[in-house]
């Protein structure tokens, strides 16, 4: 039996770490996801757990939040008429089909590996968010056909060997195919329900090394860590919703597009031994 302080420090952990995600998504329009998976893992190493398959706890216990935080959002987005059902509908299915096959990388690789995969990821997205414009357009609709058939997968497989939603690959791939800001983000909410399901499905049949699993883990899902996160998310991300509307997100987001190229660097560096 786990000894009680060691729940209540993690307890303590995880309400920091889900209610500085909530108000960053509120803030930023960005899933807590790349916000979670770096804390998870800082949070659960610094109390002792680690080994090789500590990251597909986190990859894991963050898609299983973004099941519910990237419904709710979609429903409320639903209710403005922001939601390109259209775009949602034709990219859904092949962005499911990545996620599962994430599912099966995941489950193989080292710690390591997808910590390194993690830091390369995330600092191109922190490099996008630093320095992305606009008005950068690589088409005036988003890809049909042969093109849609590729790209999708690549998107769900990509999410989830990072543990994020549809938002720091939809919302990029949208904006840059003409699709109004907003809108893109509201359709990006139902990518990350299509990329979480089925994977948080299969990572429930992930076996995880009894040594090296926090407690409480089902499969690869943490269910501390999924349940507290998702009640300060729900407390905290109206908060940044708040804020959004108070200041101006422009430089903000490329302040956090700065945090997170740096916290991606940090990752790499983790993965490298250095």
């Amino acid at each position: 039996m786990p000894d009680p302080s060691l729940f209540l420090a993690m307890a303590a952990m995880l309400l920091a770490i889900g209610a500085f995600a909530g108000v960053l998504a509120g803030l930023l329009g960005v899933g807590g996801g790349i916000i979670l998976v770096p804390s998870f893992f800082y949070a659960f190493t610094t109390l002792g757990y680690g080994g090789p398959q500590l990251m597909q706890v986190c990859l894991a216990t963050s898609l299983a939040t973004i099941i519910v935080t990237s419904v709710r959002s979609v429903l409320s987005h639903h209710r403005k008429g922001a939601v390109e059902w259209s775009i949602l509908r034709t990219w859904a299915p092949g962005i499911a089909v990545g996620a599962v096959l994430g599912v099966v990388v995941a489950a193989g690789l080292r710690s390591g590996t997808l910590q390194g995969i993690f830091g390369i990821l995330a600092f191109c997205v922190g490099i996008y968010m630093t320095f992305g414009r606009a008005h950068w357009r690589l088409g005036d609709t988003m890809p049909s056909g042969l093109r849609r058939a590729i790209m999708s997968p690549i998107v769900g497989f990509l999410s989830v060997l990072m543990g994020i939603g549809g938002g720091s690959f939809g919302v990029p791939l949208m904006s840059l195919h003409g699709v109004p800001i907003h809108r893109a983000v509201a359709t990006a909410a139902g990518f990350g329900a299509a990329i979480a399901v089925p994977s948080v499905i299969g990572f429930l049949m992930v076996d995880i090394a009894p040594e090296g699993r926090p407690p409480l883990t089902l499969g690869a899902v943490n269910g501390p860590a999924f349940l507290i996160v998702i009640a300060m998310t729900l407390l905290t991300a109206p908060l940044g919703v708040k804020l959004a509307h108070a200041l101006d997100a422009k430089p903000l987001k490329r302040a956090f597009g700065i945090f997170l190229t740096l916290i991606a660097l940090n990752m790499l560096r983790k993965a490298l031994g250095w």
